[in-house]
């Protein structure tokens, strides 16, 4: 596990908590790897299709007032009380991310009840939330320190920003694949190892929080992507690692990759975590599936 200097330190004793091993074969960059996964295929035939029926305008739910008093989500943890994700094992891009402007309230429903606010930034790394459904008045984003929950935000009192999302990457646990794509064509791909079966990497849809140093010849000398993921079961990892994230960073073993023996990370050779790093923005959707 990286240690971190305390002046960009993220977690106590290791960010990363899950492991992913990437495989050693060359990254085919700029071309589709072969397959059919990400072909989208239209049936060649005519279908008769009638006029759908007027519908009303969903009213727009009212933002109840946010007691002062709410906890504050950071990079530690977010509380209880948010909706799961309603498809967490989706694997389709995901276009806009929602990037605060100042400290904002998040409500666990559209016109529901406000659980906790959401600042600019955490440890240090502007945040940037994808957004993965919309209501009227409302967006729905992924929360960071919280698996597979989404939280709403209201546009009424904007003080937030949409930012263009192009790139994402998918993670193929039982495949030990990591593939990017940008504007949902894929560009790389490469061989990875996942958590072990005891600290597995937390499956649905998460995102790239920021990046961060690493310490130690075992991580290249590169930075680390930190994701919004947490452990699943924090008692299964040693007290040292239990408040740290998932994260992907380089790792110079080679024998690691193709296999599931991390506490959770994902695990690249030197030049995959290169080319993450160089393209990659906070924000950027990753999804974990089987």
């Amino acid at each position: 596990m990286p240690r971190l200097p305390s002046s960009r330190r993220l977690a106590a004793a290791g960010v990363f908590v899950a492991a992913l091993a990437v495989g050693v074969g060359v990254a085919r960059v700029d071309a589709a790897p072969q397959g059919e996964r990400y072909e989208i295929r239209v049936a060649q035939r005519a279908v008769a299709v009638a006029p759908a029926p007027a519908r009303k305008a969903e009213p727009v739910a009212e933002a109840r007032p946010a007691p002062r008093d709410l906890p504050v989500i950071d990079y530690w943890g977010a509380p209880s009380g948010f909706r799961r994700d309603a498809a967490p094992a989706s694997v389709a891009a995901i276009p806009e991310g929602l990037r605060p402007l100042r400290k904002l309230a998040v409500y666990d429903a559209p016109g529901g009840r406000p659980r906790a606010f959401l600042p600019k930034s955490i440890s240090g790394l502007p945040v940037t939330l994808p957004i993965v459904e919309r209501r009227p008045g409302w967006a729905g984003v992924l929360l960071p320190s919280l698996n597979r929950r989404v939280g709403w935000i209201p546009e009424s009192r904007r003080g937030w920003e949409v930012r263009r999302l192009r790139d994402q990457l998918v993670l193929h646990r039982r495949e030990h694949r990591l593939v990017w794509l940008r504007d949902g064509r894929p560009r790389a791909d490469w061989e990875v190892a996942v958590g072990a079966p005891r600290t597995p990497t937390p499956p649905g849809r998460t995102f790239v929080l920021g990046r961060t140093i690493t310490v130690g010849g075992v991580y290249a000398g590169l930075d680390a992507l930190v994701l919004g993921a947490v452990p699943d079961d924090r008692d299964a990892l040693a007290p040292a690692l239990r408040n740290g994230h998932t994260g992907i960073h380089a790792w110079s073993r080679r024998s690691a990759f193709g296999r599931s023996v991390s506490n959770g990370c994902v695990r690249l050779p030197a030049g995959a975590q290169r080319t993450l790093l160089r393209h990659l923005a906070s924000g950027t959707p990753v999804h974990i599936v089987d």
